[in-house]
Parts: C-alpha cells; structure tokens; sequence
C-alpha cells in the first residue's frame, strides 16, 4: 500500500503570522493535533499541540506569540507514492507522530498520522511498529531537535 492511499489529503495550513491561538483554534476545528505552516507556497514548518504547551505555554508566552517563533522548522516529510511499510519504519526512526505528505513536485499532498496508518492500512503491522518506535522513551518528540 502507498502512503496516498493511507493519508488524510485534506489538511489545513498554518500561517508563520498566525498566533498560536489561531492555530489552536485550526486544531480544534480539524479535531487535529499538528498543522503544516507555509509561507506563500512553501512549507516552512509544522507546529503541533505539543509545541503550544511546551515552547509557548510552559516558557511563559502568551496567545498572541506568532507561530514562527515556536513552529519546528526542518520539516521532516515523505511522498505520496512511497511504500507504508518503508514511511512507518522511518517515523519509528525519527519519532515522530505524523508527516506532511508531498507529491515528487514538493507540493503538499496530505497528512500522514499513525492513526492514519491504523484505520487504512489492509494490515495494521507497519502501524503497530512505527507506534513501539515513536514510543520509546529518549526520543526527542518533536519534528526536529534543534530548537
């Protein structure tokens, strides 16, 4: 199975000038936990729950922080037309929860989550082994460790 066949393709996009409220507002609406951010045409960046807690809420910042100033910026990502199997051996690799989707033009396509894996996949196997991967502890449970 390839990953278009598993992805979520709709996906909502963050701004890097949105606030963070606007993006946990996006969240709420789409019941997601992690949206893309692009500039113009480009995906600069992801920003998830997670970064809004830890790099936001915990250090003090307030609603109104712009999403580039906590977005992860290496964004880690695969294509539409790669193998399930090979993408959740990578995501338990690089620990991590969901992956933008791009077509082999670099444009966003879609959102690859672990339940995305779980609910479509003919076999849960590559879904069950990215999830023991991502959950081992000492990971470093972000899109990219340099903050």
């Amino acid at each position: 199975m390839q990953v278009k066949d598993a992805m979520t393709a709709d996906v909502e996009l963050a701004s890097p000038n949105h606030t963070i409220r606007q993006a946990a507002l996006l969240m709420e609406k789409t019941d997601c936990g992690a949206l893309p951010v692009a500039d113009k045409d480009s995906l600069v960046g992801m920003i998830t729950d997670r970064d809004i807690a830890v790099r936001a809420v915990a250090a003090g910042k307030g609603p109104n922080t712009l999403v580039k100033e906590i977005m992860s910026g290496e964004v880690l990502y695969c294509f539409e037309d790669q193998e399930l199997e090979e993408v959740a051996r990578n995501i338990a690799n690089v620990k991590v929860r969901r992956l933008p989707v791009m077509n082999r033009d670099k444009r966003l396509v879609g959102i690859l989550s672990l339940g995305d894996m779980a609910r479509k996949a003919d076999d849960t196997e590559p879904a069950a082994d990215a999830l023991k991967g991502v959950s081992q502890p000492g990971g470093a449970h972000s899109q990219s460790a340099a903050h």
